[in-house]
């Protein structure tokens, strides 16, 4: 299954619809890496709002396309966390260290939002 990335602005913004397979999230880390340099994108959220379940390899992969982002020249934060992934993501010892997250797509967009603002200050 493919995830929709939809270019809004400066920023790229991957929903994820349901579960995943493991090929299905290498191949989002691909795409989204590879789009943020052709669209000279600023940020990227990606919205797992719809997930139930994150298990060790998308969490890892997440933060990994987070930190290559980074090295693009972007910034991504991860929204819409449910409660029950998020406790077991806790117990599991599952962390999305280093990575931005946000309550929903809303608080995701003001995030970027505010930080590009005050990078063009710098």
């Amino acid at each position: 299954m493919q995830v929709p990335i939809l270019k809004q602005g400066p920023y790229l913004i991957a929903t994820i619809q349901s579960a995943l397979t493991d090929a299905d999230i290498v191949q989002l880390r691909d795409a989204l890496v590879e789009q943020v340099g052709r669209y000279r994108s600023r940020g990227v959220i990606i919205d797992v709002t719809a997930l139930d379940v994150m298990d060790s390899f998308a969490t890892g992969t997440l933060r990994d396309v987070a930190h290559m982002v980074r090295l693009r020249g972007a910034e991504t934060v991860i929204v819409g966390i449910q409660p029950d992934v998020a406790f077991a993501m806790v117990h599991m010892g599952l962390t999305l260290e280093g990575v931005t997250t946000r309550l929903d797509l809303e608080e995701g967009l003001d995030h970027l939002n505010r930080n590009i603002k005050s990078a063009a200050y710098r």
